[in-house]
This record gives structure tokens, sequence and C-alpha cells, in this order.
């Protein structure tokens, strides 16, 4: 929600503005014992949701601290919250990547403890999109489609340059079943992971911070994190024991911070002014998501919100030379005496619909309602060199691990790739089911990857509509710990810059810095204290601007590549900045339109499916292992990448998507694709059902029922493929499998997606959080046994 909504009835079976919301009603103190209810009505408030506002006033929202203000609750905590003293993972930061986090934990029965150093969650602003791939993991703890439901649906985009149509059409489409992009804002979507949390009687301790805490690394220590909290407003501390602590305290981390862990990138002098409003528009498109650009003044980027908001990004020019100023001098004689600079912290929402409406000319622009929020933001490009501790038991998600542009929608949807990928290996280890140095190096390995593509992915993007020649950060070679090159080497991941570059001027522009971002031995924090304020979940939310790490370094010798992008070398250990030595980054230039086109083409080309979460491949590891050049493979899915989710049938009444039959993130998913049960496929079918059965096999050795999901996908429709599972032979598969009927057109079969050879079958391995680890024949079975004996841990 933008602002708090009138009253409603469903008196006629649909929702109707009313005079009285149906939970407020008030009982005669003359009422009949029996007629008075036990059930009280939690108390609202209605809280201001910025502290900056426009002529219209002043906007606000409704909230029920009673529910969701965990320990800050003022009417006490309930009576089965016993503030455990002793838990599997301490959280730092109740941000959506902490809650996330802690939301996989409990559905893996282990114990949290959430500490956050606000009173409340985010009421309003910060992230307001979340891509299919969001919505997919959400699925599997059943959060999806309370989350899918809340605001409209981006399945179309609009761009304009100099006032004059560039792209107008569809968007967004994949092959997910969430297709577009779905917005939602960052306050909605902590309110329902915190209502999550507390059906599994969990509260976020509001108002605390991390004080210190310290890694015993004693091999003889169950719980070797020991973390000193602090309430802020009592003073009251609290000494903490924890198997694992998670950093998801913001950008501005302490907890990175005390691991002495470097946040390479570049801090760029790109601000956006930030306002969610009703607007008044001549605008065609002014309520589709999409791009105003002025090849003068800037870009704007506007995304549709729920209840007729808009969210409207403006690029801002705060230089000494720039409109504002400019503006500020006309008003005022003395402002040029003051220093003429333009404090960001001062810049009102009236002076950013000023910049909008010359971005927009010769369309205009006026606010139709008060401001739901405003903030005024300094974009960062930054990676974390890394993401995990040297002894494992310290790791970052979210803000706290990377920071990027709005461009992209990557924050949010970022986050939960962070918390899924981190949650589920650290359940693992909690339990004592995986070994921590094998399993836990692959969070760092895949997630900071990520991070990079990510950079480069938003940063070109950005450059573009800004019509900016700040440098994209060179990242490129952060990953070259990681094994870097083997992952360059697979389609679909990391594409170059150079590609858009050439194919939009013919310019062979070439990244020549030096490596940034090597991963560094940083420090062991093995028992040594750090001490710190954490606890917060972002310092993103300012009014003002945010406060970035890192200052700028200015180079030169930089080169020109498409629509005034650049790269240029740079020394190691500095970060890429334009060469000019104007503090403003916006610079007047005139690509044509064929070259504006041909860069949009190649850029959602390359990297539209990134922008939708699916193509989100990782590299290898143990647990997504290299595929020999000799090694025949049963399907044409590569490891590492999204598992596919076709449609099938689970009975004569039912049809869905494979991902309904992998619920929850503890279990590791064994599809079986058995083609039609008969001739050569059966007979490897039989060896993997018999090998089920036996004590040395890897379902048994590894954990059985508590840690694998098996499926069986056949071709077939229903009646026929339980003929065909009749018979000893398949009696084990048929007991613990469920069973999938894929009687679609071969065009867009289970099997046709995943690319299954029919005359041998499959068995693929699907990680908790849905990505492929490996697939084999299913006759292969001490393969299988061997994978899982590279980080489970196994019974005797």
């Amino acid at each position: 929600m933008a602002t708090t909504t009138r009253g409603y009835t469903y008196e006629h079976g649909f929702c109707q503005p009313a005079e009285t919301n149906p939970w407020e009603k008030h009982h005669d103190s003359n009422l009949n014992k029996d007629e008075v209810p036990h059930y009280n009505v939690a108390p609202s408030v209605e809280l201001m949701t910025s502290p900056v506002h426009n002529a219209l006033g002043h906007n606000y929202l409704r909230t029920w601290p009673t529910i969701y203000n965990g320990t800050g609750s003022p009417h006490g905590v309930p009576e089965w919250w016993d503030s455990p003293k002793k838990v599997d993972v301490i959280i730092c930061g109740a941000g959506p990547s902490g809650l996330q986090t802690a939301i996989s934990l409990v559905r893996q029965g282990l114990t949290v403890r959430i500490i956050d150093k606000e009173s409340s969650p985010l009421l309003a602003g910060r992230a307001d999109g979340v891509q299919p791939r969001f919505l997919e993991t959400l699925a599997t703890w059943g959060l999806a489609d309370e989350v899918a439901e809340e605001g409209p649906l981006i399945e179309r985009t609009a761009i304009y340059k100099d006032g004059k149509p560039l792209l107008h059409g569809r968007s967004h489409q994949s092959d997910s079943r969430y297709r577009g992009l779905h917005v939602i804002t960052q306050g909605q979507i902590e309110r329902i992971y915190i209502r999550d949390l507390y059906r599994h009687k969990t509260l976020i301790d509001r108002s605390t911070i991390l004080k210190e805490y310290v890694v015993d690394n004693d091999a003889s220590t169950s719980h070797p994190v020991k973390g000193t909290i602090m309430n802020t407003e009592t003073g009251e501390e609290e000494v903490i024991e924890a198997k694992f602590l998670v950093g998801s305290d913001g950008a501005a981390s302490k907890i990175r911070r005390g691991l002495d862990i470097p946040f390479d990138g570049v801090s760029t002098d790109i601000y956006w002014g930030i306002m969610d409003c009703r607007f008044e528009s001549d605008y065609p498109h002014a309520w589709i998501f999409g791009s105003v650009i002025n090849s003068k003044h800037g870009g704007c980027v506007i995304i549709p919100r729920e209840q007729g908001y808009i969210r409207l990004y403006t690029q801002l020019d705060v230089s000494s030379t720039g409109p504002i100023a400019q503006s500020r001098l006309a008003r005022d004689v003395n402002f040029q005496e003051s220093g003429g600079r333009v404090d960001v912290h001062s810049i009102t929402p009236e002076e950013v619909l000023e910049q909008a409406n010359k971005i927009f000319a010769p369309y205009t622009l006026k606010f139709a309602s008060t401001l739901s929020w405003f903030a005024v933001w300094k974009i960062s490009e930054r990676v974390a060199r890394s993401f995990s501790s040297n002894d494992l038991r310290v790791h970052l998600a979210g803000d706290a691990a990377h920071v990027h542009s709005v461009m992209g929608a990557f924050g949010l949807n970022a986050s939960i790739l962070d918390s899924c990928n981190l949650a589920w290996k650290l359940g693992l280890c909690c339990s004592g089911a995986a070994d921590i140095k094998s399993l836990m190096p692959t969070y760092d390995r895949e997630r900071r990857l990520h991070a990079v593509r990510i950079i480069e992915t938003s940063g070109i993007y950005l450059r573009f509509i800004c019509n900016s020649i700040l440098p994209v950060a060179s990242l490129y070679k952060a990953g070259a710990d990681l094994g870097w090159d083997a992952d360059a080497k697979r389609p679909g991941t990391m594409k170059s810059t150079n590609g858009i570059l050439k194919e939009v001027n013919g310019e062979a522009d070439k990244f020549n810095g030096e490596v940034n971002g090597i991963n560094g031995e940083g420090d062991n924090v093995s028992g040594e204290v750090k001490k710190f304020n954490g606890g917060g979940h972002s310092d993103q939310k300012t009014n003002g601007s945010n406060h970035n790490n890192g200052s700028n370094s200015h180079t030169n010798g930089y080169q020109k590549g498409a629509n005034g992008i650049l790269t240029n070398g740079t020394p190691k250990g500095q970060v890429y900045v334009t060469g000019e030595t104007t503090d403003s980054p916006l610079k007047e230039m005139k690509p044509t339109r064929d070259e504006d086109l041909s860069f949009l083409r190649s850029f959602f080309g390359d990297y539209g499916h990134f922008l939708l979460g699916t193509d989100c491949g990782y590299g290898l590891s143990c647990i997504a292992p290299a595929i020999s050049s000799h090694e025949k493979r049963p399907v044409t899915v590569r490891n590492g990448v999204r598992a596919p989710n076709p449609r099938v049938c689970f009975g004569t009444n039912k049809t869905g998507y494979l991902y309904d039959k992998m619920p929850g993130p503890a279990f590791f998913h064994i599809v079986v694709f058995g083609s039609d049960l008969l001739g050569p496929v059966r007979e490897r079918l039989a060896a993997f059902s018999q090998a089920l059965s036996t004590s040395e096999s890897f379902y048994n050795k590894f954990g059985g029922l508590k840690r694998f999901n098996i499926l069986l996908v056949a071709k077939g429709v229903p009646f026929e493929i339980e003929e065909r599972m009749r018979g000893d032979d398949l009696k084990t598969l048929r007991e613990k499998a469920v069973i999938c009927s894929d009687d679609r057109t071969p065009e867009d079969d289970a099997h046709s997606m995943y690319g299954v050879d029919h005359a041998t079958g499959a068995v693929v391995v699907v990680r908790p959080d849905l990505w492929v680890s490996m697939a084999v024949e299913p006759d292969k079975v001490d393969a299988l046994g061997d994978f899982f004996g590279e980080f489970l841990v196994g019974r005797e």
C-alpha cells in the first residue's frame, strides 16, 4: 500500500467503499457477558510515510505494531516467545535478505535469532519489483501467491527519447509460470515475511544491535559464534551462542567491515531523485513501465504502482553548474556566495519535479497527491571481495555483499537468491548432514560471480538511460580466484560488454584494467573479538542522499563506446571513474535513433533472461561438477543452471508444474525421467529402483526420505503409467516416488525441455534452491553416491 485506504465492505460480495472499517465494532457496555467477544482487535496506528512532503500535504499509512514490531510490540511479546540463548544462526538485519534466510532456516527446523536496529519494519519506499525467479523461490516456501497478487504486473515497456517514441511493446516475457515483473513494495514483502515467521514462533528482536562477536574454532565447540546483542532503548545486553552468523545489515555493513573485507567497485556521480506519488501528465505512457530520456537533461524511469501511484526515478545534476544550482541562484543571489554547491539533503520534491519536466519535455508532469515516499540516492556499484569469512562461520547477504543501481530491479531479487543459496547450505551444516569445508565455500563462489554480473548488466543500462559517459565498473576479474575462465566459456554467463559496443558502432573497446576484486586472505576472526554497532537492514533509507563507501579517484585515458559508455585502464586498487574533471557525469551526446535501437536490441538480446532471473547459471563446484568431454550426457540441460519447470500431470484430475512437487528448502529432488517405462529404459529404471532398497545406495546412506524427494516423470497418461509401473522390478521406485505424467505433446513436454535421451532415461539431481546439480543415466547409481559423498556426511 502507498497510502491508507478508506473504509470498505463486502456486504454485496465484492469490495465497496464504506464509512467505517469492518474490524471497527463498538460494543455496548450493557451487553451480557456471553455477548462480549473474547477476541480483541489489535490496535492500528497511522504513520507518516515520508519526512519530506510536497505542497499537497502529508501522507499516512496504517500499520499494526502488535503484529509487526516483534519484541518492540507496545503490548509485549507473546507467552510462547522464550528468547533462546543458544540457536543455530544469528541473523543481523531484518531486511529482505535477513528475513528470507530466516524463513528458509525455520522450514528446515532450525532455530534463529534475528536482530534489527530499527524499531519497526519498513513503512514505505525502497525496492518495488520482483522477478519470476524470485517468485519461483517463494513458491517453494508457500508464499508466492500472496506476493504475486499484491500489485500490478509489468509486461510492457515504453521508452521515449527527446520527446519521441523509441520503443513500445511487450516485455518481461519468460518461460516461468510467473511471466513478467511483479510490482510490490519492499515494506509489503517484509510484512508478509514477518507474519510467516510469527507462524513459526519466531520474532524479530527490534531496536537491537550486535555489539560484538567472537568465533571460537575449537573443534569441540558446537556453537562457536558468541555474539553480544544490545537493546538500544534499554541498554540491556544478552550473549547468544550460535553455529553461524549472517550479516544482512545493509550497504554500510558493520559485519563486512569487521571482517576487513574490501567493497570493490565505484561510487558514481549519478544521483536519483525518487518519488512515489500520483501524477497528472499528458505523457501518453505515464502508467506504463519504461523510461524517458533527454539528450541534454538525463533520464527518468517510470514504475506503475498500486493505488494509481507511480515510482518516478529522476536523474539529478547536483553540480555547481547544473539546473538545480542555476535555479537556486536565480531565486537567491546569496546562493553563489554561500558556495554554490547543492547539498543533496536539501533537494526538494519540487526541484525534482522541475528536473523531471525538463526530461519529459514537451510533455509535462505535476503532483496529483501527497508523496508516499521521497529520497535522493547516489548510485554505488560494489561487490564485497568475499561473501564469507575464512573460517566459514560468518556470511554476508544482500546489500552487505553487493550494491548497484536500480536498473533491472536486482537489489531485492538478488537478495532472495543470496538467501536461498545460503540457507539450505547452512541448514545441512547445522544439522551435521554436510561437511562445512566442502559445502559452504560454494556460497561465495556462486553468489559473488552472480553479483559481478549484476554490476555489469545494471551498469550498462543505467548509463544508457542517463546518457552518461561514466565507465562501467570493471569487476570482470572479481572472480579470478573462483576459476572465472571456466565460467566465462559457458554461454549465457557474464556476457561481455564488448559485444554490445562493437555491434553499435564497430569500436573494439577493451577492458585493460588490472584485477579489481580478487579475493584476498582477509582477516581470520577466530578468537578475535569484533566490536561494532550493527543490526540495521539498510542505510539506503534516507530522504536525502545515500551515503556510500569509498571515494572517487579520477583517472585519464578513457575510450568512448556506445552512447558514451566508457572503458578505461585503471591501476590495481583504484576504481573506474570518468576521466573528466567536472563534477557532473552528464554529457550531451547525440547518438542516432538507429544506434539507440541497435543498443536496445543487443542489450535485451544478451541480458533479457538475466533481467528476469531465469538466466542465472552458476560455475563449477562440488555441487555442480564438471562434465567430461568423453561423458555421454543423458540430458541437454547443463549442470549449474536453473532447473526447467515444465507442466506435468499429477493424476486424472490435476495438472501443474514440476516445481509444485519440489516443496521446501530441505530436500534434494531426484527427478527420474523414465520415458514410456518400456524397452531399454526399463532395465535402467529397474537397476535404479533396486538400488534404492540397498543400505549402501546414496539414498539410504545420506538420509533417505529426510533428505531426498524422488519424482518419476514418465510419458503417457496417468492410467497408462499406473499399468506400466506394476511389477516387482519397479516396486521400490513405485513406493518412494511422486509420479508425474508427462502427457503433453513432444514440442513442450518435460522430456523435451530437459533434453532427455528416451533410450536411456535420466536421473537429474535438482538442488533445494532449484538449480540443476548433475545428471546421470538411471543405472549409474554409484555416480550419485560419489556426487553426494563430496559434500554430504553419510552414516558409517
